[in-house]
């Protein structure tokens, strides 16, 4: 709530401390007292527009510094700690203005843009009467202030949950159809890739084992001619190596008969022996698979040339074509499950739509319901207010699904008429000034427990009302400040009366100009104004009695 309000050189203030406790506090004194420039300078600290004109002549600036008491379950406390600027349980919003160049603003000591001061202060005050700061005017905050009064809110985080899947799922779908329609052109090439590697039928492994039967069959004159060399030289030859070694057996065997030293060597050279002759039988057998075959040889280097060229076409090398192969086919099979996976989220979209809708006709129907009693309610209090023939119309109109939101498919708007024969329009397009106050004072009195902002100013609700209703007003707002802090700028006693707190303004004059004072008004004080806004300028002692009267029969 608001706590403390300085000005220094704003119009004819030349400076200014007001205090404000919770409750109800009414803000009164004599027509062009200043009683607005309090208004409008808390409008200034909450990012209204300011000109140079507003600063008090003689003067080359003006301050004006307002400072609120937060719980930490106001949205300001938690919009303060988004923002990195809290400093505990205090908001402090300072406002400068100068002649030469843009005013400057302050939230908590920290330079501010406007924008950043007026999102906070929507989320601190709501001054009615006027269009600034007043929250009832915003689409937004009606639909959340009828969802609050159907209780619906649970079903209002379900929706606006349900409806961010199901937009998500939606982006999903659309990006995986974009991709699938670019890749299926693909899908053609990778195809005829496949087929023409699957036909050249090459597993790894196979190239080396084709290009050594290419380098056999390409020899094969040559391994034979070779192969008769060396069976000669193992076993066909007079100086063979068989040969060799039976001879060296008999010279052995002339040793031993004379010295038994070399006995091991015998079996040395008889192990020899037979590795020689096998040697010699596998060359012969190897020697006789050998055949001249060019058919063969032919096939086996048309091969070779299939998988380089192959190999050429594919940028690899012979060796690198089967891994090409399975790669392609990994991707086709890739590309290919879009199409199943497209198919899933198809049925998941189709889901949460259906899931959405269901629960957007549930809060459909809760709004409906809470319209109806609203409205109800509130053009009953607006009839009590001095507008007998007001009307209050909740729109809680169905939008197409393409106009779905996080909010559900419901367009909502507060209607009013406070004329007969006057069909009910926007409340934002209302007129009058003091209608307008009126009529959200009736709004904000019906949702009592559902509004969120902490500080209610309501300028000149009385405007043309007098009397009973006039008493009614005050009623209004006297309970409405058991709930909230309430300011009221009002020239009504009725309402006066009703304040839990009384600040009077007033003007002085001085040596340098007309200045504006605000007192605390208590007791006997009090009952002086109440009496003044009764009797005028001559009060009696029957004044003073009835004003004192007044003030009695409002609880404190």
């Amino acid at each position: 709530m608001l706590k403390r309000l300085h000005i220094k050189d704003l119009a004819i203030v030349t400076t200014l401390d007001a205090e404000f406790g919770g409750g109800m506090t009414v803000l009164t004194g004599e027509t062009g007292a200043g009683k607005s420039i309090l208004i409008d300078a808390l409008g200034l600290a909450l990012g209204d527009r300011a000109e140079s004109s507003m600063i008090r002549a003689g003067c080359q600036r003006a301050e004006i510094t307002a400072v609120f008491q937060l719980n930490e379950s106001d949205e300001a406390y938690q919009w303060l700690l988004d923002q990195a600027l809290d400093i505990g349980g205090e908001c402090i919003l300072r406002r400068v203005l100068v002649h030469e160049g843009s005013s400057r603003a302050f939230i908590n000591g920290s330079p501010a843009t406007l924008k950043s001061l007026h999102a906070l202060g929507e989320l601190l005050v709501d001054i009615h009467g006027q269009h600034a700061h007043q929250s009832l005017l915003r689409p937004e905050h009606q639909r959340t202030l009828l969802d609050d009064y159907a209780g619906s809110r649970e079903r209002c985080l379900s929706v606006a949950s349900l409806f961010r899947k199901w937009r998500l799922r939606l982006e999903e779908r659309e990006q995986i159809r974009k991709t699938a329609e670019e890749q299926r052109s693909r899908l053609e090439l990778l195809n005829f890739q496949i087929e023409e590697l699957t036909r050249l039928g090459l597993n790894p492994g196979d190239i080396e084992e084709i290009d050594r039967e290419q380098r056999r069959l390409s020899s094969a004159g040559q391994l034979q001619l070779q192969c008769g060399r060396l069976i000669e030289l193992l076993d066909q030859e007079e100086a063979s190596a068989r040969t060799s070694l039976v001879r060296a057996n008999v010279e052995l065997d002339k040793i031993l008969r004379l010295d038994p030293t070399l006995d091991d060597c015998r079996e040395m050279l008889e192990s020899a022996a037979i590795q020689v002759e096998e040697a010699a039988a596998m060359v012969r057998h190897y020697a006789d698979g050998i055949e001249l075959d060019p058919e063969r040889l032919a096939r086996v280097e048309q091969r070779l040339t299939e998988i380089q060229d192959m190999a050429r076409k594919y940028r690899r090398s012979p060796q690198e074509l089967p891994a090409r192969l399975a790669d392609l086919q990994q991707e086709f099979d890739r590309i290919e499950q879009i199409d199943t996976h497209l198919e899933q989220l198809e049925q998941r979209c189709s889901e949460l739509e259906r899931c959405y809708l269901a629960e957007s006709e549930l809060l459909h129907q809760a709004r409906l319901a809470a319209a109806a009693k609203l409205e109800n309610r509130v053009s009953i209090d607006i009839g009590k207010l001095g507008m007998p023939d007001g009307l209050m119309k909740i729109q809680v109109e169905r939008q197409p699904l393409d106009k779905a939101s996080a909010n559900g498919l419901d367009r909502i708007a507060f209607h009013v008429s406070a004329n007969p024969g006057q069909p009910p329009r926007p409340l934002a397009k209302v007129a009058s000034g003091g209608e307008l106050s009126r009529i959200s004072l009736a709004i904000q009195v019906a949702t009592i427990r559902c509004g969120s902002v902490p500080t209610l100013i309501f300028d000149e609700v009385d405007v043309g009302i007098g009397g009973s209703v006039a008493e009614i007003v005050g009623h209004l707002l006297h309970d409405l400040g058991e709930e909230r802090q309430v300011l009221c700028v009002t020239h009504l006693p009725q309402v006066a009366a009703r304040g839990h707190h009384h600040l009077l303004i007033r003007k002085r004059s001085a040596k340098n100009g007309v200045m504006a004072e605000i007192d605390d008004l208590a007791a006997e004080t009090r009952v002086q104004e109440i009496a003044r806004m009764l009797g005028g300028i001559d009060i009696t002692e029957n004044t003073l009695a009835h004003a004192r009267e007044m003030i009695s029969l409002t609880p404190q």
